[in-house]
């Protein structure tokens, strides 16, 4: 018998998978298999080392984060840099990965914790920075970082960990802001 958690959850995969090209949901028996499409997930990961790279351009808003801020970036960035190279090795230039008990779910969940983690550090850093730059280049800044987070919300939904709550155009602006295709 499945627990609540269980079928809650594969009930939330079959309904993202259904609803977005990045993947498609096999069951055979109990077990149900999320095949995602890796050069979409490789493209979410790309988009969080990019909006590290492209908000730590920014003079005035890296200087206003300042340097411990900064440095936490950075590492969360590394953190993903070297995730998404494992997933790379891992998938070893497939089209698709079963998403399931393997090595490729815990570097794809390792993905999305780095993601996350830089969505953390890049908002702390600009809560700081807020207070001393102008609104023009915050605001640049700001749209990076809403960027980031559409991309995590659309993983989140191909993963099933969350209902899908962005459609396919938001997703592909939000890719196209953070150069990421």
């Amino acid at each position: 018998m499945q627990s609540r958690r269980t079928f809650l959850r594969s009930t939330s995969l079959v309904a993202a998978a259904g609803t977005l090209t990045a993947c498609t949901v096999t069951t055979t028996g109990k077990t149900t298999t999320l095949t995602l499409n890796t050069t979409k997930v490789k493209a979410y990961a790309q988009a969080g080392i990019n909006a590290v790279t492209t908000i730590l351009s920014i003079t005035a808003v890296s200087t206003a984060m300042g340097a411990p801020a900064v440095a936490v970036i950075e590492a969360a960035g590394g953190a993903l840099s070297t995730a998404l190279s494992a997933l790379a090795a891992e998938t070893k230039g497939s089209l698709t990965v079963s998403y399931d008990n393997t090595n490729a779910k815990t570097r794809i969940d390792t993905l999305l914790v780095d993601l996350n983690n830089v969505a953390v550090a890049i908002r702390a850093g600009l809560v700081a920075a807020q207070q001393t730059v102008t609104n023009s280049v915050i605001n640049m800044a700001i749209t990076i970082f809403n960027a980031l987070r559409t991309v995590i919300d659309a993983f989140e939904g191909v993963l099933g960990i969350s209902l899908p709550s962005v459609t396919d155009e938001q997703e592909a602006t939000a890719l196209s802001v953070l150069a990421a295709q």
